[in-house]
């Protein structure tokens, strides 16, 4: 793990190094606030073990992981004004702390900072940015899929998984790929890796699905139960409702307009518990996981090669947080 932690070294102070203009006010310090709160740096991290794995020197994808991770808080920065969140990492979300103009502009300036460090190959370049392109138009879908569910009473958990896929996984498939790609791998193994990052990405937002509910507060870093509040149609939920008997499927509903926070979380809990969900979860999680590692094992390189990789998966699976 000493590679990896060197690797996440790297990225910081790559972050930390960006220089933002102190004009116009209040358009670049949200974007120094947002970056500076941290964060795993999965995804730029694993730009940079795609890239060595592949045989190149990891920092010769370090433009393509800080273009995956500005793109990434960008999307957070958005996602957080159209859930209403307060928090992010334990602190104050964007437009919590300014307001919400001023985030959406912020985003924005990030977004087009992701553009400019891709803009910095020469070779691949027109690859690179289908890559990213694609995978862009991807999570803009899987956020509108993800709003309107919200409106809807008919969702199936096979809709769900899509739009977790598009919303989120698509991005790991991304930085892994683009990582490949400048690391000089065929399109075989590029695509092998793309889908290792996919089905990771599922498992992975299934965790945080249950992390929701189920994480413990001091470590989790968001408002416990938020999914819940936001009356979100999560696999939990989904499950819950596939499972649930018909008194249970009808309080869930009833408990959608209750006005009492605490007792909505801790109600819906009580329901989810009675049914199973947790378990029904997890077990969806380990399938998507295990899907994953599949895909690796089938990447042609040195298994030696991808015990990092492997490892940040296990990492990533049962993490608290």
């Amino acid at each position: 793990m000493e590679k990896l932690k060197h690797l996440l070294q790297e990225i910081e102070k790559e972050i930390n190094s960006m220089k933002w203009p102190s004009k116009p006010d209040g358009l670049y310090e949200p974007l120094s606030y947002f970056l500076g709160i941290g964060g795993k740096r999965m995804r730029p991290l694993m730009s940079l073990m795609s890239a060595e794995m592949f045989g190149a020197n990891p920092l010769d994808a370090m433009p393509a992981a800080m273009s995956v991770e500005l793109f990434h808080n960008f999307s957070l920065i958005h996602d957080d004004i159209m859930d209403e969140a307060p928090l992010r990492r334990s602190m104050p979300t964007v437009h919590t702390k300014w307001n919400q103009n001023t985030a959406i502009l912020s985003g924005d300036v990030m977004l087009i900072k992701s553009y400019q460090q891709l803009a910095a190959y020469k070779e691949n370049l027109h690859e690179l940015f289908t890559i990213f392109n694609d995978t862009a138009v991807g999570i803009w879908e899987g956020q509108q899929m993800d709003m309107n569910f919200e409106t809807r009473d008919d969702v199936s958990i096979e809709e769900y998984l899509e739009m977790i896929r598009l919303k989120t996984s698509v991005l790991l498939g991304c930085s892994l790929k683009m990582g490949a790609v400048v690391g000089g791998a065929d399109k075989n193994n590029a695509d092998k890796i793309y889908s290792f990052g996919q089905d990771l990405g599922i498992a992975f937002q299934i965790k945080d699905d249950i992390l929701d509910l189920y994480g413990d507060p001091e470590k989790f870093g968001k408002q416990i139960g938020g999914d819940i509040i936001a009356n979100k149609k999560t696999l939990l939920y989904l499950l819950a409702l596939e499972h649930g008997t018909a008194e249970q499927k009808a309080e869930l509903k009833r408990l959608e307009e209750e006005k009492d926070l605490d007792k909505k979380v801790a109600s819906v809990r009580s329901i989810f518990d009675a049914i199973g969900v947790l378990g029904m979860s997890e077990e969806r999680m380990k399938k998507y996981e295990t899907q994953a590692l599949q895909a690796l094992s089938e990447v042609s390189v040195e298994k030696e090669r991808k015990a990092d990789l492997e490892n940040l998966a296990f990492y990533l699976m049962n993490r608290q947080n």
